[in-house]
């Protein structure tokens, strides 16, 4: 992206800040537009009114908001979970196991993210058994098999990338150990319970996904039977809490920043609490944007959500890219001055390059009302 030769243009008219995202000009509303999401050229235009003012809005692009928590039918299998949004990179569903085990799987269609959103229990896979609980990302490679004990009642989002694997972002100047230290990475053990678990009798099936098609293959025995293991490659688990987020006091940062994990055609990122920008002039609520580059998508996990009203903890949104959004007028009153001294969310943001399609549970379980929510008095 960097190497590109963009046209180059350096310019300005009329009333504008001289630093992006601070010392707005009185009475004005900052908008971004650029280029490869926040990493290519970009615009700084300044409004009399929030970019976000329509009087209506109606086709595709309409702002959409889908509430989670009523898909909870109990499902035995990842695969049986209802699928919210997809494309060809990427498939996110929605899943609440039921009570015991679920069943075994095996995702032949790329990485899988497992993001707890409720419940505690353990996670056995052929590397061993791993603890989770609420707030743990567990990455699973490609090929993985695999199953869930749910302890208590639990709720996931999953994310695969299709074709493809997860990685880590580059910190670059950061050094290594920011943002999250890899030491905090933990991988499963071969203990006492993994040992109990391979002693299980009976037929196991293992549901394997293709292509989006399932085939199941049987054994006489339980086919998480590993001894031993060494290597490069691993199930890995890390918690939102052990997420220390990049700040400035004086900048309001961009979302990609927060960048957890990359795929090829997609990024997830993860908001985690952190101090509200202190300089007198710069912005403290995200900012107005065209996303014209990118579809979002963000997962709402716990706290209070800062720059959405009428959001709550399991609900999702989705701004296909092509128009302008920001936050809601509830959170504008606060663009200067905060009144508390830190934000308190954790919500899982989801960017891909290629549209978005909803998927039929998110259809089932949406907020037709969300798209006026941007409504002054709404």
């Amino acid at each position: 992206m960097s190497n590109r030769n963009w046209i180059p243009v350096r310019g300005a008219q009329g009333r504008h800040s001289r630093q992006a995202h601070a010392d707005l000009p009185e009475g004005t509303y900052e908008r971004e537009m650029s280029k490869e999401g926040f990493f290519g050229p970009a615009a700084f235009l300044y409004h009399p009114r929030p970019p976000t003012g329509w009087s209506s809005f109606e086709g595709p692009l309409r702002p959409r908001a889908f509430d989670l928590n009523r898909l909870d039918e109990p499902r035995a299998s990842p695969w049986d979970a209802p699928v919210v949004l997809h494309n060809a990179a990427t498939e996110m569903r929605f899943w609440k196991p039921g009570p015991g085990l679920t069943e075994l799987a095996r995702n032949a269609d790329g990485d899988l993210l497992l993001f707890i959103h409720a419940g505690d229990g353990d996670l056995f896979c052929d590397f061993g058994r791993i603890g989770y609980r609420a707030g743990d990302y567990l990455y699973l490679p490609r090929g993985t098999m695999w199953r869930l004990a749910p302890v208590s009642d639990t709720a996931i989002l999953s994310i695969q990338a299709t074709n493809s694997h997860f990685t880590l972002p580059d910190k670059g100047l950061l050094g290594p150990h920011a943002i999250f230290d890899p030491a905090v990475l933990d991988t499963p053990i071969m203990d006492e319970g993994f040992r109990d678990h391979q002693a299980m009798a009976g037929a196991f099936p293992v549901r394997i996904k293709r292509r989006g098609a399932v085939s199941t293959a049987t054994y006489g025995y339980n086919p998480l039977d590993a001894v031993g293991w060494h290597g490069e490659l691993a199930p890995v688990r890390l918690n939102v809490r052990d997420i220390r987020p990049v700040v400035s006091h004086r900048y309001h940062l961009p979302p990609s920043v927060h960048t957890t994990f990359l795929s090829d055609r997609f990024v997830v990122c993860t908001f985690a609490p952190r101090p509200f920008e202190t300089d007198p002039g710069a912005i403290k609520i995200p900012f107005f944007h065209n996303n014209d580059d990118f579809d979002e998508v963000l997962f709402y996990h716990a706290g209070d959500f800062f720059s959405r009203d009428h959001i709550e903890s399991g609900m999702m949104t989705f701004h296909p890219s092509g128009f302008t959004h920001g936050p809601h007028p509830k959170a504008l009153k606060n663009m200067l001055v905060q009144p508390k001294p830190a934000t308190d969310e954790y919500a899982v943001m989801i960017d891909t390059r290629d549209p978005l399609e909803v998927g039929d549970g998110a259809t089932a379980v949406e907020n037709p009302a969300y798209v006026d929510s941007w409504k002054t008095g709404a």
